[in-house]
């Protein structure tokens, strides 16, 4: 195993790949080869360190804590002789006067208050050694040698840790569950298939601290009772995969996975099984199948988990972010825990925030903490300065909240009474020029497509709601359609085996509460406010505004659009496909939408 005495981290946040990044790293592996320093420095990727608009490309240099701004290719070889040569700080790279400034302007604090990711962007994931100088393990070796089983769910019922996998069940409630169920065999299981639409939490997690998982399942098994244990991670993710393998192994070396671990009677080892990115594999007993070696489909509860599961073994089932919160509650305390969030709601949550907001990405922020500070404060707003009209959060079986929600506590309980929940933790924020029919028509159409077919009323029931909703959204809707949504809605949600098929129509229903007028828009005057659905909208080019530049037509793909040079040109509608390629090549705005 390589040891250096520095650590480089780069952010590769969009914003700063597209300022140089990637140059950036490359300069500094070959400053540092030419240098005689490759062996000693070692440079990382991370997702973001700071505002990447104003500091990137940026990068922290460790062990001084040393963050630098704007660097570009051409800056490291000075940066390289003056701060690993002669182990100078270069002041005129140095973000500390950019946040400085950013302070005395009245920039908002930042919101995140990270335990989850507390190590993500900040050790190398595949040095165990980097883990154990954060405390790693520590928790465990606490566990394994100061606490009873008893204690240990204890402690994790007194700070509140709900699952983080969607439902919210109180975790050490499942662990104690699991370990009364009599059976001399019992497993331990990580979900880690996580398959919502532009949610990666758990991918962080898994690619930035994987000894924080396998410490928090060590934790959980030994609450239980179990010796063996398995990560059930979806083979798209091949980095989170080969990082755990890897883990997995070094937690081996070092006596922290195996026979008599840490010196106890406790034994316990750890598998990594792949699925192959089934959306519904992520309920646990159509995840259970797939471990089995069986089709991932729901069965029937009950039995549960904790009495029939893995194997018809008693099992206990969380995902990754519940893990990673096990080994600081125990090292810091329930109370420490505790004191974050709301009274029914403990502790931080991981997003994934995405969409028309200025900073997408990962954040984590306490529980109890409003959509309002979460959009404006550590999202940045909307982008462009639109107007917000929409987020939708708990991934694809969601539900859309608008403005009036938007000092809403985020905490499971709060979103499940305004009609959406908490899930995984994918956010997804929407503006002013977003259709809300075909906003719910996508998610109709990805939870449709998941669907295992095990039970009718989930493969026939969303089928029929995307037929209607596609039917709609071509502007061949009627009154009564709408009326068939909602009883289909209803229906669905009521009768369906699963979670999947229970919370898919979600995005209909609270579009339906929230936005009914663009159905009726859709239905009744056969129009798209705002002007999304091709079937519902035309281009034409405003002759007062055309220069005649002919970019427009050179750039459409079915010749629909004719005119001379320097004269005003025409769109055949007839022709026209509504690709909209004319409206977004054109430099003047000549080219208008129009429903």
């Amino acid at each position: 195993m390589a040891f250096y005495r520095s650590h480089v981290l780069v952010s590769v946040d969009p914003a700063c790949i597209e300022r140089g990044a990637h140059e950036v790293i490359d300069a500094l592996n070959d400053e540092l080869m030419v240098q005689g320093l490759f062996d000693e420095v070692q440079v990382l990727e991370t997702s973001r360190i700071g505002d990447p608009q104003k500091f990137g490309p940026d990068m922290l240099v460790y062990p001084e804590g040393v963050h630098y701004a704007n660097v570009c290719a051409d800056d490291v070889p000075f940066l390289v002789k003056e701060h690993f040569l002669k182990g100078r700080i270069v002041k005129q790279f140095s973000a500390e006067e950019a946040i400085a400034s950013d302070e005395e302007l009245g920039a908002p604090k930042p919101k995140e208050v990270r335990v989850v990711l507390r190590n993500c962007g900040k050790i190398d994931p595949h040095n165990i050694e980097d883990y154990i100088a954060e405390d790693g393990y520590q928790a465990m070796g606490k566990v394994l040698t100061e606490m009873t089983p008893e204690m240990v769910i204890e402690e994790v019922l007194r700070s509140g840790l709900r699952g983080r996998g969607g439902a919210g069940f109180p975790a050490a409630r499942k662990w104690q569950l699991c370990r009364n169920n009599p059976g001399d065999i019992k497993y331990i299981i990580c979900n880690a298939d996580e398959g919502d639409p532009g949610a990666f939490m758990n991918r962080r997690v898994l690619e930035s601290d994987p000894h924080a998982v396998i410490e928090g399942m060590v934790i959980a098994a030994y609450a239980i009772g179990s010796a063996q244990g398995y990560i059930y991670c979806r083979a798209e993710y091949p980095i989170a995969v080969a990082n755990l393998n890897i883990a997995i192994n070094q937690a081996r070396e070092f006596g922290f996975l195996g026979q008599n671990i840490f010196g106890s009677n406790f034994n316990f080892d750890l598998e990594v099984r792949m699925g192959a990115g089934a959306f519904v594999c992520g309920e646990e007993t159509a995840l259970m199948a797939s471990i089995e070696g069986r089709r991932g489909e729901p069965r029937s509860r009950p039995p549960f988990p904790a009495q029939a599961g893995l194997w018809g073994k008693p099992s206990n089932i969380n995902n990754v972010e519940t893990y990673a919160n096990v080994p600081q509650i125990i090292l810091k305390g329930a109370g420490w825990f505790a004191s974050m969030g709301t009274e029914r709601s403990k502790g931080t949550k991981t997003f994934a925030i995405a969409g028309d907001v200025v900073n997408t990405g990962l954040i984590e922020v306490p529980m109890g903490i409003t959509l309002r500070e979460i959009i404006y404060e550590v999202g940045g707003g909307i982008k462009d300065g639109k107007r917000f009209k929409a987020i939708q959060t708990g991934g694809p079986m969601g539900g859309c909240l608008t403005e009036k929600h938007l000092d809403l506590p985020l905490d499971y309980e709060s979103l499940t009474q305004a009609g959406s929940m908490m899930g995984s933790g994918g956010m997804i924020v929407m503006d002013e020029d977003t259709c809300m029919v075909d906003i719910a028509r996508f998610f109709m159409e990805f939870t449709q497509e998941e669907s295992c077919g095990k039970c009718t009323p989930c493969r026939v029931g969303t089928r029929r709601i995307l037929d209607i909703l596609q039917k709609i959204c071509a502007g061949k809707g009627s009154l009564a359609d709408i009326d068939r949504l909602e009883m289909l809605c209803q229906e669905v949600a009521r009768n369906s085996l699963c979670g999947l098929g229970q919370g898919a129509p979600n995005p209909v229903i609270s579009t339906l509460a929230h936005f009914r007028d663009e159905y009726l828009a859709h239905v009744t005057e056969k129009r798209c406010p705002a002007k999304v659905c091709r079937a519902l909208i035309h281009f034409e080019i405003q002759p007062e505004a055309c220069t005649g530049c002919t970019v427009c037509s050179r750039n459409c793909p079915v010749t629909a659009i004719s005119g001379e040079r320097r004269q005003a040109h025409k769109i055949d509608t007839q022709t026209c496909i509504r690709c909209g390629i004319c409206a977004q090549v054109c430099n003047f705005n000549a080219v208008a939408v129009l429903s």
